[in-house]
């Protein structure tokens, strides 16, 4: 019986390596949800990894089985195994190959950075609304620091080529502190423990942090940039997808690390122009007494008690926090 050559049984196997290579790297569930513009763009580049990934497993595990039943010790046979030393055909292969995927994969993952707006941060009109804070509110003012708002952030990720030059349609102040998020609106004076944004809106976030790092990261919008203390940061975006979505710190910043989550709300246009005019009338009646109050005398405590509904968490819960903190 003629033998079939090693070339054909090589040529099989690497269409069946491929086949399945492609079908599991395009086709898994491993990431969440996509629900912004950005996130196809990620998993693009994910999936790719990924169908690498499953190929070289695949080809290395392969190996390693076929030569484990091919050249297993038979009975009876206790001759050496022949002396084979050095083959610089296969030496040059498997140091090509990989250099060229570890090439193509980086030029691959700048042109994502690229399309993402991570190549100019920076490059945004600095329109008013980046200054604009309720008149006379104390509050607003201490948490969108005019200092920090008049700096355009050179770091994180920016207009995409497509909205290069052009102003947000809305911006928002985000500050991280331990352990929680605070989202200012400077063009509506509303300060919350969520973030709220209208679907399909170019959103851009201007990030800081009050102590330590931390790190904003939208798992669902395939979206992380740090908050530094004293660095002014930014991140902007289209979200896709009305719905709620968890919002992670993933710096470690402290005991209570874990804890600080809140969510990103996504609202059709209706729907958030109704929670702005809600939230506009409901902290105006309260601005007598806002205006009444500097937050620099305040207490950590003080400060943060009348946002314990908007962290997610109870009274104790929070006074406990500050007092380990403390």
């Amino acid at each position: 019986m003629q033998q079939v050559p090693v070339s054909l049984w090589t040529l099989v196997a690497g269409i069946v390596v491929t086949a399945i290579s492609i079908w599991i790297g395009q086709n898994n569930t491993l990431m969440p949800v996509q629900a912004s513009l950005q996130a196809p763009l990620v998993d693009g580049f994910f999936n790719v990894m990924f169908t690498i990934a499953i190929a070289l497993f695949l080809v290395v595990e392969g190996t390693i089985v076929v030569f484990l039943i091919q050249f297993r010790r038979r009975p009876g046979d206790d001759t050496d195994g022949v002396p084979i030393e050095g083959n610089l055909p296969l030496e040059v292969f498997w140091t090509a190959i990989p250099t060229v995927i570890v090439l193509l994969l980086g030029i691959y993952s700048v042109d994502v950075f690229n399309r993402m707006g991570g190549f100019d941060p920076a490059g945004h009109p600095h329109s008013a609304a980046h200054v604009a804070h309720i008149p006379g509110s104390a509050i607003a003012a201490t948490l969108s620091d005019a200092s920090e708002a008049t700096i355009a952030p050179t770091i994180g990720i920016g207009a995409s080529p497509q909205t290069l030059n052009k102003p947000a349609d809305l911006v928002v102040d985000v500050k991280g502190i331990q352990y929680a998020w605070i989202f200012n609106y400077p063009d509506s004076g509303i300060t919350s423990g969520e973030l709220h944004i209208p679907v399909g809106a170019d959103v851009q976030l201007n990030l800081s942090a009050q102590d330590v790092i931390h790190s904003f990261w939208v798992p669902n919008f395939r979206l992380k940039q740090d908050a530094l203390p004293g660095i002014p940061t930014e991140l902007r975006f289209v979200a896709t997808k009305p719905g709620t979505y968890p919002v992670v710190c993933a710096e470690l910043c402290g005991g209570y690390h874990g804890s600080m989550r809140t969510q990103v709300i996504v609202h059709t246009p209706e729907e958030y122009n109704s929670w702005r005019t809600e939230n506009q009338i409901a902290q105006q009646q309260n601005l007598n007494q806002v205006v009444a109050v500097n937050p620099a005398d305040l207490s950590t405590l003080e400060f943060l008690a009348p946002h314990t509904h908007d962290m997610g968490i109870s009274a104790a819960t929070l006074e406990s926090v500050v007092m380990r903190r403390d």
